[in-house]
């Protein structure tokens, strides 16, 4: 039987299924950006993400390294991924992230079935890396350069999106690795950050975020932080503008003046502490006095109206005293924040902090964390206390994880509502009448 097709015309295609990955994010935010970000480079190279680590053709943790618990967290998920390897040998397994640039020489002595290892900055070096040559793949230098500006980041689900305005960081705290695992501070340029901005409404979001190490000390091309919110602020349709993390010290009055005259620059600062003893703060090289700290302090909160201020401190830093820590909990006392990060002291190698040694053993470090937190969830109570017979706006985010019916999202302070469901949507600003509340929630209708 004839088909009425030309032999000469008849042709076979083979259909090349996309690679799979899976990808799983641990610490900051930042590296929630990154993690869209690394989704886009992979996409281009014809890889698809999977929620599925038994389907995934490569399984890549991307990963933090600023405490010494994420480290072993990490290792053991290594440790767990490992069986869908053993299962089909092809399967690549990979660590991404500062742990990455951190702990290379351990990972590769304590790890040898990964596959490759990639820093912060060699992100866009993942593709090729995964196609071949010996095992283990590894790029964990640092570039100066490197801002992924023209990567547009593929945005998960929700109403807010991460924007990496910043990488790196030049403080260089005692305590902290991120100048060693991320490099120096170096900023997108504001054409950059405003399309990026852009393209989040055209999927969306009404809110963004942006992210930096330092993220107040932008600066790029005549543009400082406060232009940049500025101009963000001209962005048509976009509501909230949020950003993290700020360092006390590149607070300046522009920044100030801008978040206490733009609607659409949220009424919320993360300024983070770390200690009130002047002692402690030095041996940090934080860069400021606990007195210039609390004039700051004063200032944000009588310029900028409604502010909720949020902060870290971390306990049993080596040295620190029974004195320096009765500083901080008496500043906890008189600061009255919103709510506040609290943390152990975790030895990093490679810090400066790290030749102090560890002076405090970890049940006194443990006991006054836990007076930090108690006396913090008080705080926190009588801050949120206020709230009840208000009514608050409420970007929607999407159903409350504890209370079916519900749904849940943030203020304009960056405080946590949830509400009866009706027929809202996530990305919806609707009005809260909070009717009581808990130290982290407010409860509304």
């Amino acid at each position: 039987m004839s088909t009425g097709i030309a032999p000469e015309l008849v042709s076979t295609s083979v259909v090349t299924a996309p690679r799979l990955v899976f990808l799983e994010t641990y610490g900051c935010q930042m590296n929630v950006a990154d993690t869209e970000l690394l989704t886009t480079i992979l996409r281009r190279d014809g890889y698809e993400p999977t929620a599925d680590p038994a389907a995934a053709d490569v399984l890549l943790l991307n990963t933090c390294a600023i405490r010494e618990r994420a480290e072993e967290r990490v290792l053991g998920r290594l440790t767990e991924l490992l069986q869908y390897k053993a299962a089909r040998p092809s399967v690549q397994l990979g660590l991404l992230g500062c742990l990455a640039t951190h702990q290379r020489d351990a990972l590769l002595d304590r790890a040898p079935y990964l596959d490759l290892i990639v820093g912060p900055d060699g992100y866009r070096e993942l593709p090729r890396l995964l196609r071949g040559g010996a095992d283990p793949h590894v790029e964990v230098r640092l570039d100066r350069d490197e801002t992924y500006a023209d990567v547009a980041p593929e945005h998960g689900p929700g109403p807010r999106a991460w924007i990496s305005v910043m990488r790196g960081c030049d403080k260089f705290c005692t305590f902290c690795v991120v100048p060693y695992t991320r490099g120096r501070e170096r900023s997108l340029p504001p054409d950059a950050v405003l399309a990026q901005v852009a393209v989040a409404v055209e999927m969306g979001k009404r809110e963004v975020v942006f992210l930096g190490q330092t993220v107040n000390a932008y600066r790029v091309d005549g543009v400082d932080f406060a232009e940049l919110l500025r101009r963000t602020a001209r962005v048509a349709g976009l509501e909230r503008i949020r950003f993290t993390s700020p360092h006390p010290s590149d607070v300046s009055p522009a920044m100030i003046d801008v978040m206490a005259t733009e609607p659409k620059v949220m009424p919320y600062l993360h300024l983070p502490l770390q200690s009130a003893s002047d002692r402690v703060l030095a041996a940090m090289e934080r860069s400021y006095t606990i007195a210039e700290y609390r004039d700051l302090l004063a200032t944000v909160r009588s310029r900028i109206p409604g502010l909720a201020v949020s902060t870290d401190l971390i306990a049993g830093f080596p040295g620190e005293t029974a004195d320096d820590f009765l500083a901080t909990e008496r500043f906890l006392q008189e600061a009255r924040y919103d709510f506040a990060y609290l943390f152990k002291y975790s030895r990093r190698e490679g810090t400066k902090a790290y030749r102090l040694g560890d002076t405090m053993d970890e049940a006194e470090k443990g006991r006054r964390l836990r007076r930090l937190i108690d006396l913090q969830e008080e705080i926190a109570l009588q801050k949120n206390r206020a709230y009840v017979g208000r009514d608050v706006e409420v970007l929607v985010e999407g159903p409350a994880r504890r209370t079916e019916g519900f749904l849940f999202g943030k203020t304009r302070e960056f405080k946590t509502a949830v509400f009866p469901e009706r027929s809202h949507r996530p990305g919806d600003v609707v009005t809260v009448r909070v009717e009581s509340v808990t130290a982290h929630t407010l409860r509304g209708a």
